[in-house]
C-alpha cells in the first residue's frame, strides 16, 4: 500500500506548473507577443489586451512608414478613432494626367477622406494598448527559438539602453507570435515560405510645412499619373492641415524616387517650404499565400501582404489584418487548434479578395504607358465612376447596389480599353 503524500509534497505537486516558470521571469512569459507596433500590431494588441490576454508589444522607436495617411470613414466607425486624430478631412480628389489634363473627383454628401500624420496616430493607438494592459517592449526582433519538446517558443529582441543605443539581446516567451513588423517582415522571412519577399512599390515621401496662402487646395487631394513622377504608379500631394505629404512610388529599382519627388514639389509651388521630415520603404501590393506556419506564427498587416493594389491603401486594411489575427489568435488560444490560425487570411479574402484582384489588373493594366494612364484619367471624370470609386473607397466594399451604373461603366471601360472613346 502506497503512503499518502506529504503536505510538502501535495504543495509541490500544486505548484508545479508555477515551478516550470521561475518567478523572475513570469513577466517575460505572455499569451502573444505583437512584432511590430504599426496600425495593424497595435490593432492586434489592444483587441486582445481588451479580451483578457496577457500581450507584449515589441516596437522599433523613432521609425514613421512613409504614408500619405488617408483613412475612411469605415475605418473612424470599426476601430473608434476620435475626431481630434484627423488633421484634415479632405472632400476631393484632383487628379493629374500625363498630358496635364485634370479632373476633379467631389465627394458627394457628407462624405471624406480623413488625413492623418503616422506619427501621432501610430504612437495613439499603441497607447491605446497599454492602456488596455499591453506591456509595451522596444527593441529589433532577432529570432525565435524552440526547444523541440512542445513548450513555448522563445523570441529574442535587442532592447536600447536609456541613452537610445542597442543594449543586450533580452527574450520573451510567448504561446503566439502575431508578425506586423512591415513589408520586409522579418518573422516572415524566418517563418514564411517567400515572406518578407512579395511584390512591392518602393514609396518615398517628403512632409513639408502648408504655405500660408499657398498654392495647395487644403480640400483636396492630388493624384498625378505621369512617367517623369512614376513610370508604373503615382505621384501625390496629400494636404494634412499645418502640413503637406508630398511623394512618389514604384516598383522600378532604378528610379529616382527622390528626384520625381522633388520635381513634383517645384510643379507643386512646394520646392521652398520647410521640409519635416524624409521617409521611405516598400509597400506590398499581393497578399501572401499564407500568413501562419500551423504552428504559432500568424502574420498581419504589411508582413502579410495586404496593401490595396493601384490605390497603395494600407491603414485601412492592416488594422482590419490585425483585428483579424487578433480572433483568429483567440481561437488558437482557447482550442489549441493551429487551424484556427488559417481563418485570419480566409477571413479577409473572403471580404477583400475580390477588390484586390480588381485593384491588381486595373494597376498591371492602366498604369503601364502614359497613352494608358490619359484614357485612365479621362475615365474619371465619368459621375457614375465618381460616385461608385467613392462608395467603395468609403465603406470599403464593392458597390452591388447600383447595377446599371456598373453596366455603363463596364462598356464604357471597354471603349478606352480598345480606343475606341479619344482619349482628349
Amino acid at each position: 500500500m502506497t503512503a499518502p503524500a506529504s503536505d510538502a509534497a501535495i504543495r509541490e505537486a500544486m505548484n508545479a506548473p508555477i515551478r516550470r516558470v521561475p518567478k523572475e521571469d513570469q513577466d517575460r512569459v505572455f499569451d502573444v507577443i505583437v512584432i511590430g507596433g504599426g496600425p495593424s500590431g497595435a490593432t492586434a494588441a489592444t483587441d486582445l489586451a481588451r479580451a483578457g490576454y496577457k500581450v507584449a508589444l515589441l516596437d522599433r522607436a523613432g521609425r514613421i512608414k512613409p504614408c500619405g495617411g488617408a483613412i475612411p470613414p469605415r475605418l473612424v466607425r470599426d476601430f473608434d478613432i476620435p475626431d481630434q486624430l484627423m488633421c484634415n478631412k479632405v472632400t476631393s480628389a484632383r487628379i493629374f494626367s500625363p498630358t496635364g489634363r485634370t479632373v476633379d473627383m467631389p465627394i458627394q454628401s457628407d462624405g471624406y477622406v480623413g488625413m492623418v500624420d503616422r506619427d501621432v496616430f501610430d504612437e495613439w493607438l499603441r497607447d491605446r494598448a497599454a492602456l488596455l494592459g499591453t506591456i509595451r517592449l522596444t527593441g529589433t526582433f532577432l529570432s525565435i527559438e524552440r526547444d523541440g519538446q512542445g513548450g513555448m517558443p522563445k523570441i529574442h529582441y535587442r532592447p536600447k539602453n536609456a541613452a537610445g543605443r542597442d543594449a543586450e539581446p533580452e527574450t520573451v516567451s510567448a504561446r503566439l507570435i502575431i508578425g506586423a513588423d512591415g513589408a520586409n517582415s522579418a518573422v516572415a522571412r524566418s517563418e514564411m515560405p517567400g515572406g518578407g519577399r512579395t511584390k512591392s512599390v518602393f514609396a518615398y515621401h517628403e512632409i513639408v510645412e502648408t504655405p500660408e496662402g499657398g498654392p495647395i487646395d487644403g480640400s483636396a487631394c492630388e493624384v498625378h499619373y505621369k512617367s517623369g513622377l512614376s513610370p508604373d504608379f503615382y505621384a501625390w500631394v496629400f494636404p494634412h492641415g499645418n502640413t503637406i505629404s508630398v511623394g512618389t512610388g514604384s516598383a522600378h529599382k532604378g528610379f529616382g524616387l527622390k528626384d520625381a519627388t522633388s520635381a513634383l514639389r517645384e510643379a507643386s509651388g512646394l520646392d521652398t517650404v520647410t521640409t519635416i521630415r524624409r521617409e521611405g520603404a516598400p509597400i506590398p501590393l499581393k497578399p501572401l499565400k499564407r500568413w501562419d506556419n500551423g504552428l504559432d506564427v500568424l502574420l498581419a498587416g504589411d508582413a502579410a501582404g495586404v496593401v490595396a493594389p493601384a490605390s497603395g491603401e494600407g491603414i485601412y486594411y492592416a488594422m482590419l489584418g490585425g483585428r483579424l489575427a487578433a480572433k483568429a489568435g483567440i481561437s488558437f488560444l482557447e482550442t489549441g487548434d493551429v487551424r484556427a490560425l488559417k481563418d485570419a487570411r480566409r477571413l479577409f479574402m473572403k471580404d477583400h479578395g475580390r477588390v484586390f484582384w480588381v485593384l491588381g489588373i486595373m494597376q498591371h493594366f492602366w498604369y503601364s504607358s502614359d497613352s494608358r494612364r490619359e484614357r485612365f484619367v479621362k475615365m474619371c471624370a465619368d459621375k457614375d465612376v465618381q460616385r461608385l470609386t467613392w462608395e467603395s473607397y468609403m465603406n470599403k466594399e464593392l458597390v452591388r447596389g447600383d447595377p446599371l451604373a456598373h453596366v455603363k461603366i463596364f462598356f464604357k471601360d471597354l471603349a478606352h480599353l480598345f480606343g475606341i472613346a479619344s482619349a482628349r
